[in-house]
C-alpha cells in the first residue's frame, strides 16, 4: 500500500510540473507573460495615494521591475514571495512609500530576471490639478535633437488620461494636434511625424485646468547637423619660407547651419610648439569655421606636410599643404623639364610649357617667343604661375620660347630657352578642290598632273597608276 502511495504522488508531482512547463512556455519556445493582478493597463491615482501592485510569474522563474524615471528608488519596497498551489510560482508586491505625486506618473513593468522581453506593464497616472504635466514647469529647460527622417518627441506628459493639451513655439505660436503630423498622446506627449527646420527652437506645451491656464517645462529643440561643404587653405600650392621665419597657415571650413566641427592640425613640429586659434561666423545660408596655425620660429624639423582634418559627426574631410624654406633668401634653380625640345600635335585644346623652377622669394617669370613678350602676340597665350599656357595649339605657335626669371633685390637671373615642334597632318590642296568626274583629254597628248601637300613634318608624296578598265567591262 504504501509502495503504491509512494507512486501515485511521484506520477502526481510528475504530471504537475509538466502541465506547468507546458503552461510557461507558448508555441514559439518562449515564457509566458507575467501576470499584473486587479489593472488593465492604466490607473489613475488621486495625490498622496498609497500605490500597491502585485504581479505573479506564470512559471518558475524569478521577476524583477521597472519603474518610472523620476521615481527614487528609497520610495520603493518590494516584497518577494512563493505562491501558487504547490509555492512553485514567484509572486512580487510593490508598495509605493509616502504617497504617490504627479511625477511618479509613468509606466510599472514586471517581467522576468531572465527574459526581459516577456514583461507586463501598467501605466499610473497620478492626478493633480495644480501639476497637469509631469515634468515641473520650473525645472531646467530640456534639449531634444531633431534627427533627420525620424519623428520629433517633445515629451509633455500629463498627470491625467483626460488632460489635452496646445504645443506653443516661443513666444506665442500655438500648435494644435491634427493627428496626422502633429499626435498627442497623455502617455508621451506631441509626436511630430515628419519635422521641419520650423521645429527647431523653443517649445513649451500648454493646457487649461478649471478654466486656469499651465504650462510645461520648456523644451530646446536643436537639429545637429554634420554636413561639411567644403575645406581649404589659405595656400593652394606648396608654401615656401625662410628658415626663423613665421608661420602662419589658416584652415577654412564652411557647413551647413547649425553644424559644428571639430579642426585639429597633424604637422612635423606639433609635439614641440605651434599654438592654434579659432574663430566661428554665421552667414545666412553656412556657417563659416576657422582654425590658425602659427609657429613663431621656423626650424628645420618643421619642413614637411601640414594636414588640416575637419570631422563632423561620422564626416571627415581634410587638405594638406608641403612647407619647404631655405636657410637664407635669394637663390633659384631653373630647368627644362623633358629636355629642351617638345613636341605637340596641331589641333591639340591645350599645352602647358612648365619648366622645373625652385626658387626663393617668389620670382618675376617673363616669357618670350622668338624674342618678343608671348602675352603680347597672341590672346591664346597666357601665364599660370611660372608655367605659359598654350590654348587651341596651331602650327605658327612653333618657335623658341624663351622663360626669364629673376630676383631684382639679389641680383639673380637666369634664363631658359625651349624649342615647341608643332606636329600638323598632312593635307593635300587639289583634293579640296578638285572635280570628281573624270575628264576627256586629246590621245598622244602630254598631261601633268600636280599634287601640293603640306604637313610637318614634311610628307612623303608617292604616286599609284589605276588603269582604265576594258571596253566593254
Amino acid at each position: 500500500f504504501h509502495k503504491i502511495l509512494f507512486l501515485i504522488l511521484f506520477f502526481a508531482d510528475y504530471y504537475f510540473s509538466f502541465f506547468l512547463l507546458c503552461a510557461d512556455v507558448e508555441g514559439n519556445g518562449k515564457y509566458g507573460v507575467p501576470v499584473l493582478e486587479g489593472t488593465k493597463g492604466q490607473l489613475v491615482l488621486e495625490l498622496n495615494q498609497t500605490l500597491e501592485l502585485s504581479c505573479r510569474s506564470t512559471g518558475r522563474w524569478e521577476l524583477s521591475w521597472s519603474f518610472p524615471p523620476n521615481l527614487p528608488h528609497d520610495r520603493i519596497r518590494v516584497e518577494e514571495s512563493r505562491c501558487g498551489k504547490s509555492q512553485r510560482l514567484h509572486c512580487s508586491r510593490v508598495t509605493l512609500l509616502g504617497g504617490a505625486r504627479p511625477h511618479h506618473t509613468g509606466s510599472f513593468l514586471c517581467r522576468y530576471r531572465h527574459r526581459a522581453e516577456r514583461q507586463a506593464s501598467v501605466y499610473v497616472y497620478v492626478a493633480d490639478s495644480q501639476q497637469p504635466f509631469v515634468d515641473h514647469p520650473e525645472m531646467s529647460p530640456d534639449v531634444l535633437y531633431m534627427k533627420e527622417k525620424q519623428p520629433l518627441v517633445i515629451p509633455c506628459r500629463v498627470t491625467h488620461p483626460n488632460v489635452t493639451s496646445t504645443l506653443v513655439k516661443f513666444p506665442n505660436h500655438s500648435l494644435s494636434p491634427d493627428q496626422r503630423n502633429i499626435v498627442w498622446s497623455t502617455r508621451r506627449g506631441f509626436t511630430i511625424r515628419t519635422p521641419t527646420f520650423f521645429y527647431i527652437g523653443l517649445f513649451f506645451c500648454q493646457t487649461l485646468v478649471d478654466g486656469v491656464a499651465h504650462k510645461s517645462r520648456i523644451y530646446i529643440v536643436h537639429r545637429p547637423v554634420s554636413n561639411i561643404l567644403d575645406v581649404y587653405l589659405n595656400s593652394s600650392g606648396p608654401v615656401q619660407a625662410l628658415k626663423g621665419e613665421r608661420l602662419v597657415l589658416n584652415c577654412t571650413a564652411t557647413g551647413e547651419l547649425n553644424t559644428r566641427v571639430n579642426i585639429s592640425w597633424d604637422y612635423p613640429g606639433k609635439v614641440f610648439h605651434g599654438s592654434t586659434s579659432k574663430r566661428l561666423l554665421k552667414h545666412r545660408t553656412h556657417m563659416l569655421f576657422y582654425n590658425i596655425l602659427t609657429i613663431p620660429k621656423l626650424r628645420r624639423s618643421d619642413r614637411g606636410l601640414y594636414t588640416c582634418r575637419v570631422s563632423s559627426g561620422n564626416k571627415t574631410k581634410q587638405q594638406k599643404v608641403t612647407v619647404t624654406f631655405y636657410d637664407q633668401a635669394g637663390h633659384f634653380s631653373l630647368t627644362p623639364r623633358r629636355g629642351s625640345v617638345m613636341e605637340v600635335q596641331a589641333g591639340q585644346k591645350a599645352y602647358r610649357i612648365s619648366p622645373k623652377l625652385r626658387a626663393f622669394p617668389a620670382p618675376e617669370v617673363i616669357w618670350l617667343k622668338d624674342g618678343m613678350l608671348a602675352a603680347e602676340q597672341c590672346s591664346r597665350y597666357h601665364l599660370d604661375g611660372h608655367s605659359l599656357v598654350i590654348r587651341d595649339v596651331a602650327e605658327e605657335d612653333a618657335g623658341k620660347y624663351t622663360v626669364r626669371v629673376r630676383i631684382q633685390e639679389h641680383g639673380l637671373y637666369q634664363n631658359l630657352t625651349l624649342i615647341l615642334v608643332v606636329n600638323v597632318s598632312p593635307q593635300i590642296a587639289e583634293k579640296a578642290v578638285s572635280s570628281q568626274s573624270a575628264a576627256a583629254v586629246p590621245r598622244g597628248s602630254r598631261q601633268s598632273v600636280h599634287c601640293t601637300s603640306h604637313g610637318v613634318p614634311a610628307p612623303h608624296v608617292h604616286w599609284l597608276w589605276h588603269p582604265c578598265p576594258p571596253k566593254g567591262l
